[in-house]
């Protein structure tokens, strides 16, 4: 979350900001309650302050006074409860100012492209889309997934699913080499983990929710890796921490009705190994470990040979809780296009302040820790681009060669 004291410094950046964002803040309703806030804080330490001297004597009128004050500190400390309540739940609806590089739009539209590496494949013969080279080769069955599973539910089969294995382990281990911390982590979470990273309160719809045990199924490695020092202080000389984390994730997808339906695309179960970095409240690093991550990621899809370009995101399709996020998106045959396959986010403090991760600095100064998170692979979604890329004329498809000593074999054959 943003301090409200920036805020108000801030106003009509601020303002701007949630406009860009195509974010709906009830300004007015804010800085009303934080001035009652204020204004009640103000009138319980006056009380405190009178009834540490009242204390001090013993008289009849003294003892009187004493008990007027604890009704009337009861009451008003109630009322401060009830606005600061509210007063949290309006702050948390306030999203995050971008840096001022970032192209001001409206949706995916104004998105900019700012690389692209590789050519789009092409081939000399009719190419199939992955469903087909899927069903021909028995790479996943689509049909019992969704007897099983219902709708976006699959089983990945032979092959496909030593892919899959293959192809997050090599990630992994590529990532534990550059010395990120490796991480599994849990899917099963708090709701403090979703307020926390700032997908609660707008993506609550996304968000599978499990009510009798009061627990949440994560969508991202993010939420619960970045929670992990939530309400604790670190040390300036500590930072960064950079973590690598596997874990399976969920979402609930409401948002896209009838949009990519078919094939492994878009689904509601998938793996993903994520990059997330905890850094010092200083900006200018933070942006250049937001391009490290952005390279962790270009270099894996070097390693398969797969085209790819990086987006950077506008306004109004980058997030609230972002300050400046990349996606790459990899080329896919039958899209005649590319396909998002990472995100690439710097949230500023906006996390750390909800999680209340702090650092004491050299000079013993407090000061919130910065936060970034990177896809470095999601699967099966990357399976799409290797299957549709790495077909081949005769209906086998050739195994990456970063791929084939996992695996154990260069292709795969009907």
């Amino acid at each position: 979350m943003l301090d409200i004291s920036y805020i108000k410094e801030n106003l009509e950046v601020c303002k701007k900001a949630a406009k860009d964002k195509n974010r709906v803040v009830d300004w007015e309703q804010l800085l009303a309650h934080d001035g009652k806030r204020r204004e009640l804080i103000g009138k319980i330490e006056l009380l405190r302050a009178e009834r540490n001297e009242v204390s001090k004597h013993r008289t009849e009128n003294s003892q009187k006074r004493g008990k007027q004050i604890k009704e009337e500190l009861k009451i008003i400390e109630q009322q401060l409860r009830e606005i600061e309540e509210r007063f949290e739940a309006l702050l948390l609806t306030v999203p995050n100012v971008p840096d001022e590089r970032v192209p001001v739009g409206k949706d995916q539209k104004d998105n900019k492209e700012v690389k692209t590496w590789g050519k789009p494949t092409t081939f000399d013969f009719p190419p199939l889309d992955h469903i087909e080279l899927a069903k021909r080769l028995d790479l996943i069955d689509f049909e019992r997934g969704a007897k099983v599973g219902g709708s976006r539910a699959y089983f990945l089969k032979n092959e496909a699913a030593q892919l899959e294995f293959a192809v997050l382990f090599y990630t992994f281990q590529k990532l534990v080499a550059k010395g990120y911390t490796p991480f599994i982590a849990p899917s099963l979470v708090k709701e403090f983990t979703f307020i926390g990273n700032g997908q609660f309160p707008w993506g609550r719809d996304e968000v599978y929710s499990m009510p009798k045990d009061g627990l949440y199924l994560a969508g991202t490695a993010e939420v619960p890796v970045t929670a992990y020092y939530s309400n604790e202080m670190l040390l300036e000389k500590d930072l960064p921490k950079k973590f690598v984390a596997f874990s399976s994730c969920y979402r609930r997808e409401a948002g896209s009705y009838g949009k990519d339906t078919r094939g492994v695309y878009r689904l509601h179960q998938f793996n993903k190994v994520e990059q997330v970095i905890i850094s010092t409240a200083e900006t200018n690093n933070s942006l250049t470990l937001h391009e490290e991550l952005l390279a962790n990621s270009e270099e894996i899809l070097q390693d398969l040979q797969l085209p790819y370009r990086v987006l950077l995101m506008c306004t109004g399709d980058m997030g609230e809780p972002q300050v400046k996020k990349y996606d790459i998106e990899t080329w896919m045959p039958s899209r005649n296009g590319y396909g998002e396959t990472m995100s690439n986010s710097f949230m500023g403090d906006f996390q750390a302040r909800r999680l209340k991760i702090r650092y004491k600095t050299k000079d013993q100064t407090t000061r919130f820790v910065h936060t970034l998170n990177n896809t470095a692979i999601a699967s099966p979604r990357i399976l799409v681009a290797i299957l549709e890329n790495y077909q081949k004329k005769d209906g086998s498809i050739e195994v990456p060669k970063i791929l084939q000593t996992l695996i154990g074999k260069k292709e795969i054959r009907r």
